[in-house]
């Protein structure tokens, strides 16, 4: 039996959120809200994500020896995430810089710090963590040759989740375990190179013809489009007004790598996971955000 149901490796970041009412243009100054700042980091938001549903989960990373670090750990461990590949030391703690506008809509520039000391040495001393995991979720605000590292580090029959954001180039290695790969139209136009045609469904066969065994495109408000060697399908979101989007992509891939490890198929998965999505967005913040399985259900 694994110890775990979900682990992932990525980013803790601290995310200082200002509200403005529209956001600058170049070299333009514009007045926000008084200063918020919330645990974030793509890999600690997904695997709070996950703990909030009900999952036994893990996270690999690495923080400062400072305030946002201790900020950060005891956010995770409050929602129930293992903290103990959390690493400390090599760099201040990431931090995020955060602008949303009246719609929800947001603009986020990241300074890696500790998440740029994540070092594939890191992830070959983590192997107990990764022999109690079926699902490995990891993206990339951490180095590529860690990424490559994880793919190389999954246990026998583990699937790996991946969300290429912010989006670079993947090793063909890195893709071709990638079950499923999960993009946006952006991340999908820098995986491909080109723009990636005319509708998801075009995005997901050319992203499939690079290798990954599956593909997730993400629509926002439309949902998702899920894709393999059987076909392709379209997956619903449920409507709600939308707050702040800040963190809803890494509820949705939490979710779905959750549900993937308890044997759903990836359409099914993906529709929960929209519905966590959804969710999510409704309320301020990233992690402050996340739902629970009841409230979901109740959605």
């Amino acid at each position: 039996m694994n110890s775990y149901d979900l682990l992932v490796v990525g980013s803790a970041n601290a995310d200082l959120v200002v509200g403005v009412e529209r956001r600058p243009g170049a070299g333009e100054t514009v007045l926000g809200s008084d200063l918020v700042v919330h645990p974030g980091g793509k890999g600690a938001n997904q695997a709070v994500a996950a703990a909030r549903l009900g999952a036994r989960t893990a996270l690999l990373a690495r923080v400062g020896d400072d305030g946002h670090g201790r900020l950060l750990r005891e956010s995770m461990e409050s929602a129930g995430v293992d903290t103990s590949g959390v690493l400390v030391g090599g760099a201040p703690t990431g931090v995020a810089l955060i602008t949303v506008d009246p719609s929800g809509d947001n603009s986020i520039v990241v300074s890696p710090g500790a998440n740029g000391r994540l070092t594939p040495d890191d992830v070959r001393a983590a192997r107990e963590l990764f022999a109690a995991a079926p699902v490995v979720s990891t993206l990339l605000e951490i180095p590529l040759d860690t990424v490559a590292e994880v793919a190389r580090s999954l246990a026998d029959g583990a699937r790996l989740v991946l969300n290429p954001s912010p989006p670079a180039p993947l090793p063909d290695e890195v893709l071709a375990v990638c079950d499923p790969l999960i993009v946006n139209e952006h991340e999908a136009a820098v995986i491909l190179g080109t723009e990636p045609g005319a509708t998801p469904e075009e995005w997901a066969k050319a992203l499939l013809e690079l290798g990954p065994r599956s593909v997730v495109v993400t629509l926002g408000s439309e949902g998702a489009l899920v894709a393999d060697a059987s076909g392709s399908a379209r997956v619903p979101s449920v409507k709600v007004e939308a707050v702040d989007t800040t963190g809803a992509g890494d509820a949705f891939t939490a979710a779905l790598a959750w549900r993937l490890g308890t044997g759903a198929p990836l359409a099914d998965a993906a529709a929960y996971a929209a519905r966590v999505g959804a969710a999510a967005v409704t309320k301020e913040g990233a992690q402050a955000s996340y739902p629970t399985a009841d409230e979901v259900a109740a959605l």
